[in-house]
């Protein structure tokens, strides 16, 4: 190629090429859009009425809200040291050994994100019959911590993954240098790396609440379905459904449309605020 000779004609424009990746990502978000204002559509006020005056909706509300909040607590605590050892391991790791057992537990991470969720279910429901987690069982299985129990694996998995990447791009020199100075590396962690990975750690809390909230297969399978006990909103809509009452799990449904947009929306307020001092 003549470097000297004419450059050759782009394919598409500046503004073809950003109208297509416009008309692309857009019809993605139009169906998203059309899908709620479709639920919407076929609501209405009085059946929007009814499922908020029903105490097995109301329970489930709860116990979804609930339920959710206590997953996405453990999920950060059990994800916040794991996404660290796995980003520094990354980094440090010297040898084949080393990075064969990161890639390992990387890989371990991936199974309940990648297992269907009944699969999931049905893991957690074979594991309480073996010991010691049989012991257990009579005070889990197919009780409300089951409802947690199965929330938390997937939500932490995901968690684990948002975290890891903060930790990836938060990069080590600040750590080192509190380190220099003398400081432990649990001080340096407290002190220096975890308020650069704020951002991170709301990020990785809203995912989990988010997917710990809308959890159908392994609740339904671990926990079961119980009205007034271990339902939760997902449960409902399913129940519904299986009842013949499309207009009742519809309205569900905009309920659980409605109540993690609304805490989600504060999350993320909040989150940028404190981000930002």
């Amino acid at each position: 190629m003549d470097p000297t000779g004419p450059p050759r004609r782009p394919l598409l424009s500046d503004s073809a090429f950003v109208g297509v990746a416009a008309l692309v990502g857009g019809a993605y978000v139009a169906l998203v859009l059309l899908m709620v204002v479709a639920d919407l559509a076929y609501v209405t006020p009085a059946s929007l009425r009814g499922a908020l005056a029903s105490p097995e909706v109301r329970y489930a509300a709860w116990l979804s809200l609930w339920s959710a909040t206590i997953s996405t607590v453990l999920s950060i605590i059990v994800a916040t040291p794991l996404a660290y050892l796995l980003a520094r391991a990354a980094k440090e790791s010297q040898g084949r050994i080393s990075r064969v057992a990161v890639a390992a537990v990387d890989a371990v991470l991936d199974i309940p994100l990648v297992l269907p969720p009944l699969v999931v279910g049905v893991s957690l429901l074979v594991l309480f019959r073996f010991a010691p987690a049989a012991w257990l069982a009579p005070w889990v299985v197919y009780e409300v911590p089951a409802v947690v129990l199965a929330q938390f694996v997937v939500a932490a998995a995901l968690a684990v993954r948002t975290l890891r990447a903060a930790f990836e791009q938060a990069g080590r020199r600040q750590e080192q240098v509190a380190l220099t100075l003398g400081a432990s590396r649990a001080v340096a962690f407290w002190t220096v790396l975890l308020p650069q990975v704020r951002p991170g750690l709301f990020a990785a809390a809203t995912v989990a609440w988010a997917r710990s909230i809308g959890e159908f297969g392994p609740v339904l399978v671990f926990a079961s379905a119980t009205r007034m006990r271990t339902e939760v909103l997902p449960t409902t809509v399913f129940l519904e459904l299986q009842s013949g009452n499309l207009a009742g799990a519809l309205a569900v449904s905009v309920l659980m449309i409605a109540l993690p947009a609304a805490v989600l929306l504060v999350a993320r307020i909040c989150g940028q605020s404190r981000v930002g001092r």
